[in-house]
C-alpha cells in the first residue's frame, strides 16, 4: 500500500479487549490494508456487588490509540468509526456528564427480571413489537432493573447512549442512538423503525431517554477541541458506522451471496442469514431467532450462541492457578486428545457467569451422566466438538427460514482463524465452511466510513472489495458419518436438559 492511501480509523471494542485500527484505503486498486495501531483490554470494575465497566479507562486507552495513529498517519486521516458489543448503556444527564460508569451485561441485576416483565407484557407482544431473541442480558431487562431501583440515577437521565453512542458523544459533544446497536436492545420496532411505545408504556420505561434513531453511514460530529489538543488530530469526521459489532461484522462477507448462512465468531457466536424484512411470525419466536437491524436497512435473522467464552473462562481460571495457555496452544490440545469424550450445550445456563468454567462443565457432564472430563485436553476439545455441534443445531433450523437452501457458512471473525473449529464445523454441517475477515468488525467499521465518504457505492460494492482484499479459505466437509452419530447424543442432552 502506497503513502498516498486514505486512512480511516475504526475503534473496534469487544467484551474482552479494545483496539484501534487504521484501515489503509487505495482508491486506485479499491483494496483495503489494516494496521492495528493499539491494543487494550475493556476492563471491568466492581462498585457495590454490582459488576460494571470502566468506561473512563476505556476511553483513555482510545485516546491513546488515536494519538499513536496520528503519529503514524497525520494529514491521511479521513475520519472515524465505533462499534461495540451490543445492549449496554449509560445514562448521561442534561449537562452531557455520565452518570455513573455502566453496567456490564453479565452483572446478576437482571435475574428474576424476565419473569416479572412478561407479566406486563407477554413475550409473544415483545417479539411482535421488537423481533429479538429472550437473552437475560437484553437492554430491556437491563433498563426495568434500573427503573426499579430505588438507589438508581435514572431520574436525573437525559438520555440513554449505547457504548458507541457514549464513546460518540465523548469525541464529539454529540447524543445519537444509531439504529444497529438500538435494534438489538428489544425495545426498537423492527416494522416502523421507531421506539416501542407500547413496550415503554407498558414497562415504565422513561420515553424520554429514547430519540429518533440515526442510519449507519450519517456523521455524528467533528472530533471536539479538547480531543483534538489530546491526540493531536484535526476536526475530523466520526461517522456513526453499524455499529453494533456484528453488524459490521455481516458487512464484511467475502463475496455477495444469499445461500449461505453467515457467523461471527468471538466471545459470542452469532449465526444467520440477511433478509430483506424481519420474520415476526410464532416460528421464529420459538426457534429464538432475532432480527436485528443491519447496514442499508438489512435483517440479521440471526441467533446468538454461546463461544468462545467458554474457552476464555477456562484460560483465566488457569491463569489464576499459575499457568498460562496461548490459544494456539489450547487449539493444539484439543487436536491431540484421542480419548473418549462428553458433550455440553454451550448455551446452559450454568455456563453465563460460574465461578470456574472448567469445574462447571464438569458438574454439567457429572449431573448429566457422562464421564466427567479431568484432563485439560479433553475439557477443551468438549467445548469445541460441542460447539460445532451447536452450530448445526442453530443451521438447521435456519434452514427452515430462509428463503434460498443454504449450501454453506461464511465464518467471520476471530473464530475464522481457529482451523480447527472451521473443519469441526464443515463436518458437523455438512456443508462447506468459507471465511472471511478474522477481523471483521474492523472492516465492516471501516467499509461503512469508505461508503459514508463516497469511496464505495453500497453495501455490494464493499463486499467486493473485501473479497478483493483479504484471503480466504474453504474447509470442505468430511468425517459426516461421524458427526452423525455424535448429533443424536448432542440432541439428547438438548432435549433432555
Amino acid at each position: 500500500m502506497n503513502n498516498s492511501s486514505k486512512v480511516y480509523l475504526a475503534i473496534d471494542l469487544g467484551a474482552t479487549s479494545g483496539r484501534v485500527i487504521a484501515g489503509l484505503y487505495d482508491s486506485s486498486s479499491r483494496k483495503l490494508e489494516l494496521d492495528e495501531v493499539s491494543r487494550f483490554p475493556t476492563k471491568t470494575i466492581e462498585e457495590k456487588g454490582s459488576l460494571k465497566w470502566d468506561i473512563q479507562d476505556i476511553f483513555d486507552r482510545i485516546s491513546e490509540g488515536l494519538t499513536a495513529a496520528t503519529r503514524k498517519y497525520d494529514s491521511r486521516i479521513q475520519s472515524i468509526g465505533v462499534d461495540t458489543w451490543a445492549v449496554d448503556y449509560g445514562l448521561i444527564d442534561e449537562e452531557g456528564e455520565l452518570l455513573g460508569n455502566p453496567y456490564h451485561y453479565r452483572d446478576s441485576r437482571t435475574e428474576g427480571m424476565p419473569e416479572a416483565i412478561r407479566k406486563l407484557a407477554p413475550d409473544e407482544v415483545i417479539f411482535s413489537e421488537t423481533g429479538i431473541q429472550f437473552l437475560f442480558l437484553n437492554t430491556i431487562n437491563q433498563l426495568f432493573a434500573e427503573v426499579n431501583d430505588s438507589d438508581s440515577k435514572i431520574g436525573r437521565a437525559r438520555w440513554l447512549l449505547f457504548i458507541p453512542d457514549l464513546v460518540n458523544h465523548w469525541l464529539t459533544g454529540n447524543a445519537i442512538q444509531e439504529r444497529t446497536l438500538a435494534s438489538t436492545s428489544q425495545l426498537l420496532n423492527p416494522i416502523t423503525g421507531k421506539w416501542s411505545e407500547r413496550l415503554l408504556k407498558s414497562l415504565g420505561l422513561p420515553e424520554a431517554l429514547f430519540t429518533s434513531v440515526v442510519e449507519p453511514g450519517s456523521k455524528v460530529g467533528a472530533l471536539k477541541r479538547e480531543i483534538q489538543e489530546a491526540t493531536s488530530l484535526n476536526s475530523i469526521p466520526v461517522i456513526a458506522v453499524a455499529s453494533h459489532d456484528t453488524a459490521s461484522a455481516f458487512m464484511a462477507l467475502p463475496e455477495n451471496r444469499s445461500d449461505y448462512a453467515i457467523m461471527s465468531s468471538g466471545t459470542w457466536s452469532l449465526m444467520g442469514i440477511e433478509l430483506e424484512r424481519p420474520e415476526l411470525g410464532e416460528q421464529a419466536l420459538a426457534d429464538g431467532f432475532s432480527n436485528e437491524i443491519g447496514f442499508g436497512g438489512t435483517v440479521r435473522f440471526l441467533k446468538n450462541i454461546c463461544g468462545m467464552w467458554l474457552i476464555e473462562e477456562c484460560l483465566k481460571k488457569w491463569a489464576s492457578e499459575g499457568t498460562l495457555y496461548g490459544y494456539d496452544q489450547v487449539v493444539e490440545m484439543a487436536r491431540s486428545y484421542e480419548g473418549s469424550l462428553s458433550l455440553i450445550d454451550p448455551d446452559a445456563p450454568k455456563f453465563a457467569a460460574p465461578d470456574s468454567m472448567p469445574e462447571a462443565i464438569r458438574e454439567y457432564c457429572r449431573n448429566t451422566g457422562q464421564s466427567v472430563p479431568v484432563e485439560k485436553e479433553a475439557l477443551l476439545k468438549c467445548i469445541f466438538l460441542s460447539l460445532a455441534l451447536k452450530y448445526r443445531y442453530v443451521f438447521q433450523k435456519l434452514r427452515h427460514h430462509s428463503p434460498n437452501p443454504l449450501k454453506g457458512l461464511f465464518m467471520l471473525g476471530g473464530g475464522a482463524r481457529n482451523r480447527f473449529l472451521n473443519q469441526l464445523t464443515a463436518d458437523s454441517l455438512g456443508v462447506p465452511v468459507k471465511t472471511g475477515p478474522s477481523e471483521a468488525t474492523a472492516v465492516g467499521n471501516i467499509a461503512a466510513q469508505l461508503i459514508a465518504s463516497e469511496e464505495l457505492a453500497d453495501l455490494g460494492n464493499a463486499r467486493t472489495m473485501v473479497g478483493a482484499s483479504f484471503p480466504s479459505e474453504t474447509f470442505e466437509p468430511k468425517d459426516e458419518d461421524r458427526f452423525e452419530v455424535e448429533y443424536v447424543r448432542f440432541l439428547g442432552l438438548v432435549e433432555k436438559w
